[in-house]
């Protein structure tokens, strides 16, 4: 189970004393998730998750996430909405940690994504980047060409023993990554981590986006590939490009991408490949001992980014010739 901290009876109770949600009816650790502690907690006014923010997430960028989720929500994206406290606090301090209320949200999340749903999460990431179109807060995304410097640095030493000549492969894609990396594309607010365990659906429609920790200011195609990366890859590491076809005409059809968007999206692919390749490589490396949870193979990313190195053109991902 992904809880890196325990939260007492005594804690919780004293923690809910800040909030309007009635008696606790239940409350349980849930296993979804490698960044934060997460539970399930159900009052006698309803069925909330309550985060404690651990690892990646940092205190100072809270403003921005829960901010979002509230802009978003306004404006009809199906996204957490954070449980204000009393004061109207977003946040408060539990166990040391900065934690946070936010709503139920229903549905499942697919575990093999059909054409379907690939094209209705196409759909949904375009209504979302329009949604954040005017939100007034900026972060910069920190795991961009710039930040994979340091995790380079940091794994490639002991990536061999993950995979042969990993740590050469990891090496000279960021150097070609920092001399072709696309500048001047359209951007805003994006999700950087739309992956199908982070979408819920009903009735064959998205019913909900959520974990928006990743969120920042970046390139709108980077995005979308992103979800190219993972929603469009079967088990066998293949990419099905029927798959890739409905996620990019979908997400057209609400947003229109520009010929340099486009153009871009083959090397955008393969930078967010090597992101979460060296994120995860880095998770694999670093194993917390507190943390009852099953760390993310990095060699699913390996294999998708050397398709992406084979790849010709925006074709090769579906986009119409």
């Amino acid at each position: 189970m992904a809880v890196y901290t325990d939260v007492s009876d005594t804690d919780l109770n004293s923690f809910l004393e800040a909030f309007d949600l009635g008696a606790v009816l239940s409350f349980k650790g849930i296993a979804e998730g490698v960044e934060n502690s997460n539970f399930f907690l159900k009052t006698e006014r309803g069925s909330y998750f309550l985060t404690l923010y651990e690892k990646r997430v940092q205190e100072e960028d809270l403003p921005y996430f829960l901010g979002l989720l509230e802009h978003l929500s306004a404006r009809g994206i199906p996204c957490p909405l954070p449980v204000r406290a009393r004061d109207r606090k977003q946040w408060r301090s539990l166990n040391g940690r900065p934690a946070a209320i936010v709503t139920f949200l229903s549905g499942l999340s697919p575990r093999k994504p059909d054409v379907q749903q690939c094209g209705e999460v196409g759909a949904a990431l375009a209504r979302l980047h329009l949604a954040g179109s005017d939100y007034l807060f900026h972060r910069a995304n920190a795991l961009s060409v710039q930040g994979w410097k340091p995790l380079v640095k940091s794994c490639e030493p002991r990536a061999n023993a993950v995979a042969m000549g990993l740590g050469q492969t990891i090496v000279s894609e960021l150097r070609l990554l920092e001399e072709r990396w696309p500048a001047g594309l359209p951007e805003g607010v994006i999700h950087a981590d739309l992956f199908p365990d982070n979408v819920f659906f009903m009735d064959g429609k998205v019913s909900g986006i959520f974990d928006f920790y990743f969120a920042c200011n970046d390139a709108f195609a980077y995005d979308i590939a992103v979800a190219l990366n993972a929603w469009c890859f079967e088990p066998d590491g293949a990419y099905n490009i029927t798959k890739g076809r409905a996620l990019l005409s979908c997400y057209r059809a609400v947003r229109p991408l520009t010929g340099a968007e486009v153009a871009a999206l083959p090397v955008l692919a393969r930078g967010a490949a090597l992101r979460f390749l060296l994120t995860r490589l880095h998770d694999w490396l670093n194993r917390d001992p507190r943390a009852l949870v099953t760390v993310k193979d990095p060699v699913e990313y390996l294999t998708k980014l050397r398709f992406h190195q084979g790849a010709t053109g925006a074709a090769s991902y579906g986009w119409p010739s």
